[in-house]
């Protein structure tokens, strides 16, 4: 297929024109991928192929495999107008995530949608360390500080058959996916999800472990990250607005108020911020904290135990 002139003249402050859309339309699967691939570069996109590639597997309701076996296939009216709205999101930088719905976790597919944290390989990290502490105990009870979409949570419940949790969160929208989450995957009798700043909604319940994923960017980092994260993914979810350490500290302040002798905090942080967060846990309430790097060898997660 011949593109008549730059891409780069038909999009308007990243939103996609009408003549575009001229263009593509009575294509077949190949000159489509082929026009996507160059309005997705021109938005600034790494991997323009493969995501036009996905997103046309999308539209169309099929697999890639298709596509490749099918590259004069002629999209129907009813998929070049799907393919119009899904591409002209993806190109205004709205993540892949948000436009299909969904995001892969610790081998498990979980629904998201916009004002929801998409889920980060590296926090896989927190689920296997929780299902070993967890198979430790007899009937094992923890608690997801910010839960988010259930991601954490629900894998855990799923490894671990005889757990029960509690999940929180500030946002009404977070619980609502987490609740969807919970009865996707059949482990919803065995978490109980509150709204929650915090542990405010916590009464006296005494847990074997507290995981949480807390917003840890700085405001200054916040603003240095990819368009998908900073003008997409929940603000209040990524960072606090100061120096990515306020909430950090004050879940290491009150978590020993809610464990049990011998229990355990699991808890992501920034890559550079290992040896202040190490500072906030007093050797008179700690037994051990350890600072676990991921698979890029990046400080990552904490693992720490209260005293007995």
């Amino acid at each position: 297929m011949t593109v008549r002139g730059d891409v780069r003249f038909w999009i308007f402050d990243l939103r996609l024109g009408e003549e575009i859309f001229k263009m593509i339309l009575k294509m077949n699967v190949s000159e489509t991928i082929e026009y996507a691939t160059h309005i997705l570069d021109a938005s600034g996109l790494a991997e323009p192929r493969r995501e036009a590639n996905s997103l046309l597997a999308f539209a169309l309701g099929k697999d890639r495999t298709f596509l490749i076996a099918h590259p004069e296939y002629q999209l129907s009216s009813k998929e070049e107008t799907r393919f119009r709205e899904i591409l002209q999101r993806r190109a205004n930088r709205e993540p892949f995530q948000y436009i299909i719905g969904k995001q892969e976790f610790f081998g498990l597919d979980f629904e998201i949608a916009s004002g929801v944290l998409i889920p980060r390989p590296e926090t896989e990290l927190i689920v296997e360390n929780a299902i070993e502490i967890l198979r430790r105990n007899e009937n094992p009870f923890f608690c997801e500080i910010g839960v988010g979409s259930g991601c954490i949570s629900v894998s855990i419940l799923k490894e671990v058959t005889n757990a029960r949790a509690i999940g929180v969160d500030v946002s009404e929208i977070a619980l609502r996916i987490a609740k969807k989450n919970t009865e996707n995957h059949k482990v919803s009798v065995r978490i109980d999800l509150r709204i929650s700043d915090l542990f405010d909604a916590l009464q006296k319940e005494q847990f074997d472990l507290i995981v949480s994923n807390p917003p840890y960017i700085s405001a200054e980092d916040f603003e240095d990250l990819q368009l998908e994260v900073k003008d997409f993914e929940p603000r209040n979810a990524l960072t606090d607005g100061k120096d990515g350490l306020s909430i950090v500290e004050n879940l290491v302040a009150q978590t020993p108020n809610f464990l049990k002798p011998g229990g355990f905090l699991l808890m992501e942080i920034g890559f550079d911020q290992a040896n202040e967060v190490r500072k906030m846990f007093s050797s008179k309430i700690w037994k051990t904290v350890e600072i676990l790097p991921d698979l890029q060898d990046i400080p990552r997660t904490v693992k720490a135990q209260i005293r007995d």
